[in-house]
């Protein structure tokens, strides 16, 4: 029972410190009297957690204007630029890897080629790349205060597991707490695409809606869903796996099994398979002189009048708009954000996809709802940041650097 009440006290603990946090951060230049106001704490609640964030520096007073005849009132910011991050988005062959102030900016980018065949392999290999990065970042880092990591695959970001990773020998493996023990940092843990999608909520497309859904087009397919402003999670952690939707039962075998999957064709693998297969079989196509061929050729030359390569694009259009359709109809977002080199001949892509949406989607869902794409599809690292930056607002995080 004891041991109950002292879980508690750190859990009201936690979510106070938040809510104040999380107002100053999202609604600064702040007072205290209006935190207390909108947060509905005790104003000596208030003061006392903000005494607490000042002397750690994570928030700093500015004299607002004074009103009229009255002295100027102090008012409350959050202070960033001292508090760095380790942001990483690992690939199936590539690494990612910024370092990142509180603010969001990325004060360093990094960017090589990346190899691991199993979970020792990976675990290896990010400990030498991180701390290779700090030691070479040493004079840019001052108070280095977690490390974030997305991967593509099955993640438990709660507890830093990876269930699954494709094309790695890798199973129910606590990756989290085992970057955080050798860099006695919080490490957080999250799938590519879920972290994507709430990096677009925080500081991209959707930070304007509370519900979204964000899709990936790359190695495979992806998405991410955004209900009440929170990244939508099942049971186990992992929803949205769009690509695995059915648009073809005569479709060609994916690798999770079944046949016809949305992967099976709105991948950039499969887009790139099924336009060489084309050129094999005598079609035409100003791109049969491409070796290797990109999905980015594959856009330039559909934008410049090659059929084969425009073809190409509206039946993908075509097929993701049934499975963007499905999650309309699921979820009602106010927003859909598409990611991927694909989009870059969005203006043929996404009208064939808004006109499979206004055909099987319910027109009071489908109605004015915006299909946009990304924008942050440069910024690999704002995944890994986006968990970072959920980590300080819901108090967890800044617990920990509260009582450091």
């Amino acid at each position: 029972m004891i041991g109950g009440q002292i879980g508690n006290v750190d859990l009201v603990k936690q979510i106070n410190g938040a809510a104040v946090y999380r107002l100053i951060d999202q609604q600064g230049p702040i007072s205290r009297i209006q935190v207390a106001e909108v947060s509905q704490l005790a104003p000596a609640s208030v003061t006392k957690i903000t005494r607490q964030l000042l002397e750690k520096g994570l928030i700093k007073e500015v004299a607002q204007q004074a009103s009229t005849g009255g002295r100027r009132a102090i008012s409350l910011t959050t202070e960033v630029n001292p508090f760095h991050s380790i942001c990483i988005s690992v690939g199936r062959d590539s690494i990612h890897t910024s370092l990142i102030d509180l603010g969001g900016e990325v004060l360093v980018q990094k960017d090589q080629s990346f190899s691991y065949r199993d979970q020792e392999q990976l675990k290896s290999q990010l400990i030498s790349h991180i701390r290779l990065f700090i030691g070479q970042q040493q004079s840019k880092i001052e108070q280095l205060v977690a490390i974030g990591i997305t991967v593509p695959g099955l993640v438990d970001p709660e507890q830093g597991v990876i269930h699954y990773m494709p094309n790695t020998d890798i199973a129910n493996y606590p990756i989290g707490s085992l970057i955080s023990d050798e860099f006695n940092l919080p490490c957080y843990i999250g799938n590519e695409v879920r972290g994507m999608a709430l990096a677009e909520h925080y500081f991209g497309s959707t930070k304007d809606c509370l519900d979204s859904i964000f899709i990936r087009v790359h190695n495979g397919t992806g998405s991410g869903i955004i209900v009440g402003g929170q990244v939508f999670l099942g049971s186990n952690r992992n929803v949205g796996e769009i690509g695995h939707i059915q648009v073809d039962p005569l479709g060609e075998q994916c690798q999770c099994g079944n046949f016809g999957c949305l992967e099976t064709i709105a991948s950039n693998p499969a887009i790139l398979k099924r336009i060489q297969a084309r050129i094999s079989q005598g079609y035409a196509s100003s791109l049969s002189t491409l070796s290797p061929m990109t999905i980015e050729d594959v856009c330039q030359h559909a934008l410049q009048g090659d059929e084969l390569a425009r073809q190409s694009l509206v039946q993908v259009g075509d097929q993701l708009g049934k499975a963007v359709a499905i999650m309309i109809n699921l979820f009602n977002p106010q927003k859909v954000v598409l990611a991927g080199e694909i989009t870059e001949a969005k203006e043929l892509l996404f009208p064939a996809i808004a006109r499979n949406v206004q055909s099987q989607s319910l027109s009071s869902f489908n109605q004015g709802l915006p299909i946009e794409a990304s924008a942050l599809s440069d910024k690999h690292t704002y995944a890994a940041f986006a968990i970072i930056k959920r980590a300080m607002l819901n108090g967890s995080l800044l617990q920990k650097i509260l009582e450091d």
